[in-house]
């Protein structure tokens, strides 16, 4: 064995919740990943197990998103949105046709998932996550708490918060410290190290050119970590191998064979005939049953029927080419390296399944082929690597994202500039109304830990990225100015001894990320 491969999946969602509404068109953004990305790899994770096929994987699960999954009434609603598709297959299936197939094969998958998500997982996915990593299959890290920018964050004591609270909801979860963490966007700046090692943060991954433009420079680039003179050590993701996963154009994702991601089935049936199943609203969003394939660069009228054979076959293909890939590129650094190098591979968890359907079995296969066929290449966890190379060659890594552009003009341009003065007031705000309220009374302290949690979840990365993409960007403003007109609505309320319950118990079970936190965590040191 020549060397490693560490396959690190970003797990995260925006803190979505809306109590008030029966139905939510944003909170199927969490049902969506549940049932095509989280779910699909569980149940491809414990197959693995069950067939004795050793496999290493790093997964990162953020507060935002742990939090939803353990939310007892969006796992209602998940429930609901799960049994909904399952009654519109049966529905259309019984009409027959063309689609006849492919829609027995969506009612299958979707019956197999929730049995596994009701009888294995316990009506809980994060019971998945921890029994692979109390198995030691699995490593589970933290992120910061709402997957903030950190570098755009100019407060260092609400930058502390941010690492402190992602690491107390690990801690709530898991019963003890992650060693590692997701940065928010991967977003590194200085002091940020110091940050993650006053906290007992052991690692972290930057995208490539945070290593690559490292002080000194690294002497295996990013095919050994770094270790800053705080002690954090930081790898670097490996762009040769995450872009033939992720790139539709030129990776894996967008072969012919594969399902077609932008043609859902529900725009091609009655309204009102499937009004119940899809849109109770009023109006038709994706069912997730998607049965043609990509085809070609085609118009979507043009589109041709999917065929699941076909595509499992070219998964198994495509799973061969990439260990094929990863053999030769460790094969030839292991010859001019000291020490085993380490390929690291990281993705948006949503990309398997979500974005790329067969994702899920893309893994499943590859894990199976490096174990069955691989005399060169064997998988292993980020923290796994430290223990066998513990003695690092000690560099400042660089400023860097894994954004487009490489910095940080994703979260801060034109159409953005106006949110940092707004969080960079309301951040002033809360740093020094916790030291102004000497001994709260039970109403105050339940505002002033609203207030702690209304700032952070201002402060979610997810926002400004919607505006620059344009998707959905009038529920991305929206959410927005609410959080940070929430903030300033209760702080004013708290100065004049005059809170608003009501309104404080709405925020309370909508906005109710965080059921720990204590305002306290703001205080800054003396």
């Amino acid at each position: 064995m020549r060397g490693y491969l560490a396959i690190v999946l970003h797990s995260h969602l925006p803190f979505v919740k809306h109590p008030e509404e029966e139905f939510f068109i944003e909170e199927n953004w969490l049902f969506e990943a549940i049932l095509e990305s989280y779910l699909p790899l569980l149940y491809n994770f414990y197959r693995l197990k069950k067939e004795d096929i050793p496999f290493k994987i790093t997964m990162s699960l953020t507060p935002p998103l742990s939090n939803m999954l353990l939310d007892a009434l969006l796992m209602d609603r998940f429930k609901r949105y799960v049994n909904s598709r399952i009654e519109l297959t049966k529905e259309l299936i019984k009409e027959g046709g063309s689609a006849k197939e492919n829609l027995i094969f969506y009612r299958a998958r979707f019956e197999t998932l929730f049995n596994f998500f009701e009888n294995e997982l316990k009506g809980n996915v994060i019971n998945g996550f921890k029994k692979l990593e109390q198995d030691g299959d699995l490593e589970v890290i933290t992120c910061s708490a709402t997957h903030g920018i950190l570098p755009l964050e100019v407060h260092r004591k609400i930058q502390e918060v941010q690492v402190q609270l992602g690491i107390e909801n690990y801690r709530q979860i898991f019963g003890k410290d992650p060693k590692g963490i997701w940065l928010g966007e991967c977003a590194y700046a200085p002091p940020i190290s110091q940050i993650l090692s006053k906290y007992g943060i052991k690692y972290t991954i930057l995208d490539a050119h945070g290593l690559f433009n490292a002080k000194p420079a690294p002497l295996y680039g990013i095919h050994a970590p770094i270790v800053s003179e705080d002690g954090v050590v930081f790898f670097g993701r490996d762009p040769e191998a995450s872009k033939q996963v992720w790139s539709a154009k030129e990776g894996y994702p967008g072969d012919f064979n594969y399902r077609e991601f932008y043609k859902d089935i529900v725009y091609e049936l009655d309204s009102e005939k499937i009004k119940k199943y899809i849109h109770p609203a009023g109006f038709k969003f994706d069912s997730g049953i998607k049965i043609h394939r990509i085809t070609g660069h085609v118009g979507l009228d043009k589109k041709e029927l999917y065929n699941r054979n076909k595509a499992e076959e070219m998964v198994e293909i495509h799973a061969g080419n990439y260990m094929f890939n990863r053999e030769r590129q460790i094969e030839y650094l292991s010859h001019i390296m000291d020490r085993k190098p380490i390929v690291v591979a990281p993705f948006d968890t949503e990309l398997f399944g979500h974005w790329w359907f067969e994702g899920p079995d893309f893994l499943y296969k590859l894990f199976k082929k490096i174990h069955k066929d691989s005399s060169l290449v064997k998988t292993i966890t980020l923290s796994q690597y430290l223990e066998e190379y513990p003695v690092l060659q000690v560099s400042s890594p660089a400023i860097s994202s894994w954004g487009d552009g490489g910095y940080f003009k994703v979260w801060l341009n034109d159409s953005t500039d106006w949110i940092y003065p707004h969080l960079y007031t309301i951040g002033k705000k809360m740093l020094g109304i916790v030291n102004k309220i000497k001994n709260p009374n039970e109403i105050q302290k339940r505002a002033l830990n609203m207030l702690g949690r209304e700032l952070l979840l201002a402060e979610s990365s997810d926002w400004a990225f919607l505006i620059t993409v344009g998707t959905a960007v009038s529920y991305a403003k929206e959410r927005q100015t609410f959080h940070i007109n929430a903030f300033n609505k209760i702080y004013n309320e708290i100065l004049n001894n005059n809170i608003d319950e009501t309104f404080l118990d709405y925020l309370e079970q909508r906005d109710s990320i965080f059921p720990f936190l204590n305002y306290n965590i703001f205080t800054e040191e003396r």
